[in-house]
C-alpha cells in the first residue's frame, strides 16, 4: 500500500467519519467569518434556533467593505449603508455567541488572511475553514485551509464540522533559484499560467522542491493564496525549520516539544502517489504580469500581448479575444512599457510587512510618476504599526504614495475604492476579471516590487533593468 501524501493525513487526522467512497465529515479547528458571507448563516441559525457549537474556534472580522481612508482607528466609519448593516450585522451575531470579533473601529482589525497568521491563531496541522477561496493561504503553514460557502458557513458554525468531498492529489516541484527580482507571486502567477484556470481543478496542491524551501513564510502564504486561481481546492507546504520560527514567533507557548515532533510528521511519505506532479525550474522564470482578464493570462514582463488568431480551439479564441477587447492592448503589444494611472499594493495576496519592506526598497528616495495615482494598504493594524515603526510609511508618503488603513481595499469593488471605467492599474492583488476592481478597470497583476516600479516610472517596467523605472 502507497504511503500517504500530506494532504491525505491532514484529512485523515479530521476526519469524524466516513460518509461514502468520495465524503467525510471533516473537523475544523478554526473557522473565520467575514461581514458578507455571513449574514445568511446566521440567519439560518436563528431560524432553527441553534447556536454556534464552538465560539472559542471562531474568528470575525470586518475588511471586504470597510473603508481605507487613512484616518485615526477609533472614527473609521463605514458610510455606505448596506455595508455597515453588514458589518452592524456581523456585530450583533457575534456578541450573541461570544465570537472574537476584530471590527471597524479595532486595533487588531486587518484582513482575515493576514491577521489571523500574524497572531498566531494558524499552526501545522490545522484544518481551517472560511467563507472565502483564498483560505488556501494557510497551506504555507502546513494547514489545510480552504473556502467554503454560506449555507457551509451555517453548518460549520453549528457543528463545528463540515461534510467534505476529498479531493486528488497534485503536486507541484520547484527547484533552483528564484532570479534577481523574480518573486513568490512572479513564481505562483507563472504556476497558474501553466497549469490553467482549472489545470488544478478537484486537486488539492503541495509545493515541494529546493526554492519552495528557501521562500521566507510570508512568500509562501503569496504562493498558496493564489494557487486557488489555478482552481485548487487547497493549497499545501509541508512545515519545516522556516514553519516553526514564524510560529515560534507568534505563539511561543503553544510550540511544545510534542508539538514540533507532530508537525515533523506532516510530509507526504517519500513512496506517496499524487494524481498529478508538473516541474519547473526557478531559475529561468522572469518578472511575470498579467495581460488579460484571468489571471492565467499572463506572460513574461518582457513578453507581448498574444494574438487571439493564432489559438486554433475556436472556444478558447473567442475567450483571448474577449480578453483582449476588454483590456484594451492589441496583439502583439510589449507589456513593458504599458501606461498605469493606477497602482495598488495591498490585499490577502501580498500586504504583508515582507512585502511592503520590498516595495521601500524599489522607491526609496524616488518619487511617484505625476500621472499615477499609487496607495498601498497595509494587511493589518499590526503591518501597519510595523511599517510605520520601520520608517517604510514616511518613505512611502514622501515618495507621493497614499497610506492607507487596513482592508480588502482595491481588491475588489466591495468599498469605495474602485477603479473608474477604462483605467488601467498595477497590482498586487489575485484576480484581474471584468470589473473586479471597479465596472470597466483594467487590471495588471505583478509582485510588489514591480507594482512599485510602475507608480515611479507610470508604465509597467521590468524591474530587472533599473535604468528602465526612471
Amino acid at each position: 500500500m502507497p504511503g500517504m501524501t500530506l494532504y491525505d493525513k491532514l484529512v485523515a487526522s479530521h476526519t469524524v467519519s466516513r460518509l461514502d467512497a468520495e465524503h467525510v465529515l471533516l473537523y475544523a479547528d478554526l473557522h473565520i467569518m467575514n461581514e458578507y458571507t455571513s449574514p445568511q448563516a446566521f440567519s439560518g441559525l436563528a431560524a432553527r434556533g441553534a447556536s454556534v457549537r464552538r465560539p472559542g474556534q471562531q474568528l470575525a472580522v470586518v475588511d471586504h467593505v470597510i473603508p481605507t481612508h487613512p484616518v485615526p482607528v477609533p472614527v473609521r466609519v463605514i458610510h455606505d449603508d448596506l455595508s455597515a448593516r453588514q458589518a452592524d450585522n456581523l456585530g450583533v451575531n457575534c456578541d450573541r455567541h461570544g465570537i472574537t470579533l476584530f471590527d471597524t473601529n479595532s486595533p487588531l482589525q486587518g484582513i482575515e488572511h493576514v491577521v489571523a497568521p500574524e497572531f498566531g491563531m494558524i499552526l501545522p496541522g490545522m484544518v481551517v475553514l472560511c467563507g472565502d477561496s483564498h483560505t488556501t493561504t494557510y497551506g504555507a503553514l502546513g494547514a489545510l485551509g480552504f473556502g467554503i460557502g454560506t449555507s457551509e458557513v451555517e453548518h460549520v458554525l453549528a457543528t463545528q464540522a463540515l461534510v467534505y468531498r476529498v479531493a486528488r492529489n497534485l503536486r507541484v516541484r520547484v527547484d533552483g533559484r528564484l532570479p534577481e527580482g523574480v518573486t513568490a507571486k512572479d513564481l505562483v502567477i507563472h504556476v497558474v499560467h501553466r497549469l490553467g484556470a482549472q489545470g488544478a481543478r478537484g486537486h488539492a496542491v503541495e509545493y515541494a522542491g529546493s526554492a519552495i524551501d528557501a521562500l521566507s513564510a510570508e512568500a509562501r502564504m503569496t504562493l498558496c493564496n493564489m494557487t486557488v486561481e489555478a482552481g485548487a481546492r487547497a493549497a499545501l507546504i509541508a512545515p519545516d525549520a522556516t514553519t516553526l520560527a514564524y510560529v515560534r514567533q507568534r505563539a511561543p507557548d503553544l510550540v511544545t516539544d510534542a508539538a514540533c515532533a507532530y508537525w515533523r510528521t506532516l510530509h507526504s511519505d517519500t513512496d506517496a502517489v499524487f494524481d498529478i506532479e508538473h516541474v519547473f525550474d526557478a531559475a529561468t522564470l522572469a518578472p511575470y504580469v498579467t495581460w488579460g482578464t484571468s489571471p492565467d493570462q499572463a506572460l513574461p514582463v518582457d513578453g507581448r500581448v498574444p494574438d487571439p488568431a493564432s489559438e486554433p480551439d475556436a472556444l478558447a479564441r473567442l475567450a483571448l479575444q474577449k480578453a483582449v477587447d476588454y483590456i484594451g492592448l492589441p496583439p502583439g503589444t510589449p507589456i513593458a512599457g504599458v501606461p498605469v494611472e493606477r497602482v495598488f499594493i495591498g490585499s490577502c495576496t501580498n500586504a504583508r510587512i515582507e512585502d511592503l519592506r520590498s516595495v521601500a526598497e524599489v522607491v526609496r528616495g524616488r518619487k511617484v510618476s505625476p500621472t499615477v495615482r499609487a496607495m498601498v494598504v497595509p494587511g493589518s493594524g499590526a503591518v501597519r504599526r510595523q511599517a510605520e515603526a520601520e520608517g517604510i510609511a514616511a518613505l512611502l508618503i514622501e515618495a507621493g504614495f497614499e497610506w492607507r488603513q487596513p482592508g480588502c481595499s482595491m481588491c475588489l469593488a466591495m468599498n469605495d475604492d474602485v477603479l473608474r471605467d477604462g483605467e488601467r492599474c498595477a497590482s498586487t492583488t489575485n484576480r484581474n476579471f471584468e470589473g473586479r476592481q471597479g465596472r470597466g478597470g483594467r487590471t495588471h497583476l505583478m509582485s510588489p516590487a514591480m507594482a512599485a516600479a510602475a507608480a515611479l516610472a507610470g508604465r509597467i517596467v521590468d524591474i530587472r533593468q533599473k535604468d528602465s523605472q526612471s
